[in-house]
């Protein structure tokens, strides 16, 4: 049961709180007065989205709080929304939450029901649905729906099995022909980049062979005289020069120092500093022309071609093997729609003995709304294929709500008011938490006259066992209210506010005689109205 709500900084709403009573509270109003707002802030909190400009001008959040009662506990809901992002936050009993935990306790906290209700019972896989959920153990539903589920997936990798293949398959000899280049080479990873440091390498060490032999050249000479010759005839010269000439000894000295020297360095540049174990040349040049043929002809660097070696192993492995792994989802497959078969065999005789008891119980709620007693709903069960040769029930709501009409579809003859009322009559019977809450909103569209009071009737007997939150235009109904609300929409130095006022007394009488269309009629009716519910 819904005891509290306290909404703030929501579209119109400034700062709103409502407390529920059990049984049927209304809320009436001017059309457009921002009724929907509040439940709009319902479904906000229970785990609907809203975007930032539902957020009050001027304000930073709207914030939307509830107090429960499930189980006999207090159940209280805080949920905000951020005017700057857009994201909101949610507590339950001041314990963080996600919305998808909250969404889970929805069913068990509100039963909603709007002209949006109308639109979907007339498709037929909401009826569907209805009908499904009147049965006492779905669990056949359940395993239904999951085996389905398992066989699509199946089917979905066989597919993609058979795509992969057929398109493999064209491919093959492009595929064995790229396999055959890249086998031939046999590039290794990291193969290139070591045979060029190699080459380069190889290359480094020639030139410092060249270099050492043109410095031995130049001191031995080659066909002429090399420094070395020419310094030690000079060495000579020097000293016999310095035997005349004293001051020539040191020079001299220098001189024999100088050819020794370089002596000892002749024998350093026979052997220069040149690793022994270099590859040979030519074959390092021949791999690495090897290496850019295969480049060349395969138009990619050697990464994508080292990738590519492997693509291909994979592709030529799969289709070596997925023949294999296709039979192996052949018989999956066969396998589950055996057991599909098996439920459905099950299923389809309870979901028919359940449909004629569902239509029974409909049809006795819509005697009580005002139909003929000759009322007729039938659920046509036709056979439909949900897999390959296996055939579910299609299940579709045809009524007859007049004698002698054929039975036909929802919507090809059913009004706006007959619809509400169709609606009410399903929400009577359909199974729901017993702690739900009711939210009818405008149920009543398209209703008037002698039906106007079946439809109260029958609210008001659900509302003896269910709390309901009514939202209406009708006197009638709002009369039946234990606790009644006004929505209205007003304006303070240029801003709108939408308020809500708890009516008793001579303000509930005002209202309900402006709901009756004011004047002494108004009020006629709504004493009437008040007589009535207070005998």
């Amino acid at each position: 049961m819904l005891e509290h709500l306290r909404i703030r900084n929501l579209a119109l709403i400034e700062d709103m709180e409502l407390d529920f009573a059990p049984g049927m509270n209304v809320l009436t109003g001017e059309t457009g007065a921002g009724k929907s707002f509040i439940l709009k802030a319902l479904g906000f909190l229970l785990g609907d989205k809203l975007s930032a400009d539902m957020v009050r001008p001027g304000a930073k959040r709207a914030q939307v709080e509830a107090l429960f009662i499930l189980d006999d506990e207090e159940l209280v809901i805080h949920r905000e929304l951020l005017a700057e992002t857009g994201r909101s936050r949610l507590t339950v009993n001041d314990s963080l939450r996600s919305q998808n935990s909250v969404r889970g306790l929805r069913e068990r906290l509100l039963v909603h029901t709007s002209q949006h209700g109308q639109q979907q019972l007339l498709q037929p896989a909401f009826q569907a649905r209805l009908m499904d959920s009147a049965l006492e153990d779905t669990s056949l539903l359940t395993r239904r729906d999951d085996l389905l589920a398992r066989l699509r997936e199946v089917a979905a990798r066989r597919d993609f099995l058979l795509d992969k293949q057929r398109t493999l398959a064209d491919k093959r000899d492009v595929l064995e022909m790229q396999q055959q280049e890249i086998d031939r080479v046999a590039p290794e990873e990291g193969e290139e980049e070591r045979l060029q440091e190699q080459s380069d390498a190889i290359r480094q060490a020639e030139q410092a062979r060249e270099q050492y032999d043109q410095a031995l050249a130049m001191l031995y000479g080659d066909e002429d005289a090399g420094l070395m010759d020419m310094l030690g005839r000079f060495e000579g010269l020097m000293h016999r020069m310095a035997r005349q000439n004293d001051d020539l000894q040191a020079d001299a000295e220098s001189v024999s120092a100088l050819r020794h020297q370089l002596a000892h360095l002749s024998n350093m540049l026979r052997r220069p500093p040149v690793a022994d174990d270099l590859p040979d040349r030519d074959s390092v040049e021949k791999r690495l022309y090897e290496l850019a043929q295969l480049k060349r002809r395969l138009r990619r660097n050697m990464d994508e071609i080292l990738a590519l070696r492997q693509d291909i192993e994979e592709n030529l492995s799969f289709l070596d093997a997925c023949a294999l792994d296709i039979a192996a989802l052949n018989k999956e497959e066969a396998g589950l729609a055996e057991e599909l078969r098996h439920v459905l065999a099950e299923l389809r005789p309870l979901r028919r003995a359940t449909a004629e008891t569902f239509a029974r119980r409909l049809e006795a709620e819509l005697r009580e709304l005002g139909f003929s007693e000759q009322v007729q709903v039938l659920p046509e069960l036709t056979p439909a294929e949900v897999w390959t040769g296996i055939e579910d029930d299609r299940v579709r709501i045809l009524w007859a709500p007049n004698p002698g009409q054929a039975p036909q579809p929802l919507d090809k003859i059913a009004s706006g008011g007959e619809l509400s009322r169709f609606l009410l009559a399903l929400v009577s019977v359909q199974p729901t938490a017993e702690s739900a809450t009711y939210i009818f909103d405008e149920v009543d569209a398209g209703v008037g006259g002698l039906t106007l009071n079946k439809l109260a009737d029958k609210l008001d007997e659900l509302a003896r066992q269910r709390q309901m939150l009514l939202i209406t235009h009708w006197p009638q109904l709002a009369a039946r209210a234990r606790r009644h609300f006004q929505i209205s929409k007003q304006i303070h130095d240029g801003n709108t506010f939408t308020t809500c006022l708890p009516l008793e007394g001579s303000a509930r009488h005002a209202e309900l005689a402006r709901m009756a269309g004011g004047g002494q009629q108004g009020e006629a009716v709504a004493s009437s109205l008040e007589a009535a519910s207070h005998p």
